[in-house]
């Protein structure tokens, strides 16, 4: 699309020479040689550029500037300057101005302010772009699920810009990944509340927690009596999200045995129920996410190198807390005021001591991990502002890593040790619930609320 250029110059000879040179450079130009002209050009007309003279009759340049930059922020403005006009230079570009070529000037020296400038306008569009998108994924989540998507750090607004790209294209098979707790689910919910799909259904199915017998029957559905137990005829999810999104959460605990069966369905776009030969059509857009390192798993014959490259056409990869530190404060915030007034507290603030001590944090947990600490917080307050007290086991966590590294014999509180041996189970496990439930002899359920017990 061409720039639209305005050119502002009481002198015939330099508004001439300018608007040829940008008119034989593909530009469309437009001239005025009072600021009154150039006004009536502006509201006509989406100007992209102004090239304006600082000394002109009717009104100083600098006022013209200003009046540009407060009706027409997105319009920039390059300066002409005079000799013996830097002063008023360095005034203009304090006011807003994005460039500026003295007098006497060669064209050249427009060209490379003007080639200056539109990279600038590229990226304020780019940028508010992003705003716009980051805008319309908290709304969405904030009204569908009741949380929004905090995005501070370059890495999370990178995060943002890909679920708009790929929001756009609702047939593509999605992989995001990050460890426990990062938010991989609020993630996938953006993406299908941004896409076209947003007014069909989004499921969510835990991998983990799926027994490999039901398999078939949950994803697929059954017919009555085809096995014992099937009192009844049942859909399974891709029936249940047909035309919506199918979130599939921590894809690499899902037995091999059932991967090539997902991928056949994946293919083929179609189910066939237990019990019956009949092909059910299924429009479903598929997310999934893990806090594995699948493509290693693939080679170590641990998880389908076919069925990962097929879930994997796109991937996006969500940073854990500890490499976002700047985040805390903003996620901070939030959970102050989203649990204050679910706990009906009134809370108004915090000790800045916290996010000190916040920031200093291995986070294991991520943002989850934060999110439980908030509401504890906030359930042991008693004050109208947040303390360290109040985040008392904040300290106990701090030293937990160094603690959990060998079991401290002298320690005789049976719930310490407890949470102790859980912390160092998860981290040999590389915080993956279900491997850390094996080495615990426990089942993943118990583990779960062991550690929601313990604000793990």
């Amino acid at each position: 699309m061409k720039l639209k250029i305005l050119v502002v110059d009481d002198e015939q000879r330099v508004r001439d020479e300018i608007g040829e040179f940008l008119t034989e450079n593909r530009y469309k130009v437009y001239m005025a040689g009072l600021p009154s002209e150039a006004y009536k050009i502006l509201e006509e007309e989406d100007i992209d550029i102004v090239i304006l003279d600082i000394r002109l009759p009717e009104e100083d340049g600098l006022k013209v500037l200003g009046k540009i930059k407060k009706q027409y922020p997105e319009t920039e403005v390059i300066m002409i300057s005079g000799h013996g006009d830097m002063n008023s230079v360095i005034e203009a570009l304090r006011s807003g101005a994005s460039d500026f070529f003295p007098k006497p000037f060669r064209l050249m020296d427009v060209h490379l302010a003007i080639q200056r400038t539109s990279r600038f306008i590229n990226l304020n569009s780019r940028i508010r772009d992003l705003e716009k998108n980051f805008q319309m994924v908290s709304d969405e989540l904030h009204r569908h699920v009741g949380h929004q998507l905090i995005a501070v750090s370059p890495a999370m607004k990178k995060v943002l810009e890909l679920m708009g790209k790929i929001s756009k294209v609702d047939q593509t098979t999605v992989l995001i990944t990050g460890e426990s707790g990062t938010g991989k689910e609020l993630v996938a919910r953006g993406i299908h509340y941004l896409s076209n799909r947003r007014g069909e259904f989004f499921h969510t199915v835990n991998c983990s927690a799926i027994p490999e017998t039901l398999f078939e029957s949950e994803f697929f559905g059954h017919r009555k009596g085809s096995f014992t137990g099937a009192v009844e005829n049942k859909a399974g999810w891709f029936e249940i999200a047909n035309k919506g999104t199918l979130f599939l959460d921590e894809i690499g605990d899902m037995p091999l045995s059932q991967q090539a069966k997902l991928l056949r369905v994946l293919e083929e776009k179609s189910v066939s129920r237990i019990g019956s030969h009949d092909k059910v059509e299924v429009d479903v857009r598929v997310i999934a996410a893990s806090n594995q390192n699948l493509e290693q798993m693939s080679t170590e014959k641990e998880f389908r190198l076919d069925l990962y490259h097929r879930i994997s056409s796109f991937v996006i990869h969500i940073p854990p807390l500890r490499e976002r530190p700047e985040e805390i404060p903003a996620l901070l915030e939030y959970f102050i005021r989203y649990y204050s007034k679910r706990l009906g507290k009134t809370i108004k603030g915090y000790d800045s001591l916290i996010t000190r001590e916040l920031s200093s944090y291995h986070f294991p947990g991520n943002i989850r991990e934060l999110r439980n600490m908030v509401e504890r917080a906030i359930i042991l307050c008693d004050d109208p502002q947040l303390s360290l007290k109040d985040f008392g086991h904040l300290r106990l966590a701090a030293a937990e890593p160094v603690a959990v590294s060998s079991c401290d014999e002298d320690i005789m509180d049976l719930e310490v040790s407890e949470k102790q041996l859980i912390m160092k189970a998860l981290q040999k496990a590389g915080f993956n619930k279900s491997r850390a439930a094996e080495m615990l002899n426990i089942s993943w359920q118990s583990l779960d609320r062991r550690m929601k017990k313990f604000g793990l």
